[in-house]
């Protein structure tokens, strides 16, 4: 079969894979106003202290927490995820911000996920928001929450400047590859 053909067919299964993720609505991105990305982000910070108590302390710790509530990630060799979210300072929404991820490697598959990044200190706070794009882990002590870990937030606090946190996987994507994640500044 011609690389083209089979190319075509692979393309066809990793769109039938996404719309079977079952984390959202068939459309990955949708255009919302913001008060809908604002509620979609407050229900995803009510649902990770649910879920994972130990968040609820990271929260009251960190100087503002980036909330991003849907994650889509594709990929069969190149791959690449983009999700919007908002960054929260105390309780109110500030800004709003995207992520977008590259990858490269031996993977094919669909996922998609929720995300928090807890800035637990002032400089690395301002760094992010002082950056015409942020690049995860590129200045910055960087910590990761796997599902169902348990930790506490002076432990995590000593760990690192910024604490990320994934949960809700859904999908499928295997492989082992190079990422990246560029988290950007946008209008709601």
């Amino acid at each position: 079969m011609k690389l083209w053909k089979r190319r075509s067919i692979l393309s066809l299964v990793l769109v039938g894979s996404l719309i079977g993720c079952g984390n959202s609505s068939v459309n990955p991105f949708p255009k919302e106003p913001p008060e809908a990305l604002d509620a979609r982000v407050l229900q995803t910070i009510d649902r990770m202290h649910d879920l994972f108590p130990a968040t609820k302390e990271l929260s009251e710790k960190a100087t503002g927490v980036l909330v991003i509530p849907l994650i889509t990630e594709a990929g069969l060799g190149y791959g690449g995820g983009y999700g919007r979210g908002a960054l929260l300072i105390g309780s109110e929404i500030v800004d709003y911000y995207s992520v977008a991820s590259g990858t490269l490697g031996l993977q094919i598959g669909v996922q998609q996920y929720s995300n928090a990044l807890f800035f637990m200190t002032a400089e690395a706070l301002e760094s992010f928001r002082s950056s015409a794009g942020w690049n995860a882990g590129g200045k910055v002590e960087f910590a990761t929450l796997q599902e169902g870990m348990n930790v506490r937030a002076d432990t995590a606090t000593s760990l690192a400047d910024v604490v990320s946190h994934t949960f809700g996987q859904s999908g499928v994507k295997i492989g082992a590859v190079l990422e990246g994640a560029k988290y950007t500044r946008i209008a709601p």
